[in-house]
């Protein structure tokens, strides 16, 4: 059992993580799974977040199935779904340490290159969809950090925010459905993940509900710089130097 100030910073991860989930449909698993990875393992981390999220989102992800851009989403999502095992099998076998460190490094770039302002010019062809798509499912099957890929491609372009929203709930549905089945083939399911089911579960479904009514009464105003500050934390703060804080 982990020490209490480490099960608050894996808490206010929960919350924090669920806030954005529903907030800006993306950046839930970039701040849960550095920080629960640091308290409890990365191969805790990924599977309980993958339960907790996708459980709760689903309906979420119904209700964008009509905004969503299918021509940009199916490619990216097919891509993902068969590479996604590949990664559940690194999440089993690799050293913890290791995968944590490629977990942090992942989403330190990913933020550094949104903040940079890069923009893909066009709309996304094909075969720059799967590809991208293939790298998320590569990420999500590691750690659940399918995001960065199919985000930076979808935030730098000129789609409104209320369609890249729509797209990322629908992308990570499909991508949940194949991580759910890598996991078990895994056998990535374990007794102790029950404990930060039931522990961390209903703090993220309470701020994941939170965020989407926010969203909803603010056209998510302002949600760029609040997500950038909390993922930059969450990763910097969880990578393994700092153990002696979270173990």
């Amino acid at each position: 059992m982990p020490a209490e100030p480490a099960l608050f910073a894996a808490m206010l991860a929960a919350v924090l993580g669920g806030f954005v989930r529903g907030f800006t449909g993306f950046g839930g698993a970039l701040i849960y799974v550095p920080v629960v990875s640091a308290v409890a393992g990365p191969q805790i981390a990924a599977p309980t977040f993958l339960i907790i999220d996708y459980v709760l989102t689903v309906p979420m992800a119904v209700r964008s199935i009509r905004a969503c851009r299918w021509p940009t989403v199916l490619p990216a999502a097919i891509a993902a779904v068969v590479a996604t095992p590949f990664g559940a099998w690194l999440l089993a076998t690799g050293d913890p340490i290791v995968l944590r460190w490629i977990i942090c490094v992942v989403v330190i770039l990913f933020l550094g290159l949104i903040v940079s302002g890069w923009r893909y010019q066009g709309d996304p062809t094909t075969a720059v969809s799967a590809g991208v798509g293939g790298v998320s499912g590569l990420f999500a099957g590691i750690g659940q950090i399918s995001g960065p890929p199919v985000i930076a491609l979808w935030m730098s372009g000129s789609l409104p925010l209320a369609i890249i929203r729509a797209n990322m709930f629908c992308f990570f549905a499909l991508l949940g459905l194949s991580s759910f089945a890598a996991y078990f083939w895994k056998d990535l399911y374990s007794v102790d993940a029950l404990f930060y089911l039931a522990l961390l579960g209903p703090l993220y479904g309470a701020a994941l509900f939170l965020g989407g009514w926010t969203f909803a009464r603010t056209a998510g105003a302002n949600y760029r710089p609040l997500t950038y500050v909390l993922v930059a934390f969450a990763a910097l703060s969880s990578m393994p130097v700092f153990d002696a804080f979270l173990r």
